[in-house]
């Protein structure tokens, strides 16, 4: 659900887009630490925020970095 925000924000289309590791943190909804495989040996790190049940919000990619590596560790950012 949130492929289209990043390609929006990275202004380029993912031909490769699969999750290999997540990471969670609780806050007022959920923080989700995401490592994606993106192609090649190209890996980026995302954090999407999952609201509250109560708020009906859609998941939205709140940050991400580039040039990830799949030993980087995904760490809280």
């Amino acid at each position: 659900k949130v492929k289209p925000q990043l390609e929006e924000k990275e202004g380029k289309t993912f031909d490769v887009f699969t999750a290999v590791e997540f990471k969670t943190q609780v806050v007022a909804g959920t923080n989700y630490f995401i490592k994606v495989h993106v192609g090649n040996d190209e890996f980026m790190h995302l954090r999407v925020f999952r609201s509250l049940p109560h708020e009906n919000q859609p998941l939205s990619l709140h940050s991400y970095q580039s040039s990830k590596t799949k030993h980087d560790e995904l760490a809280f950012f």
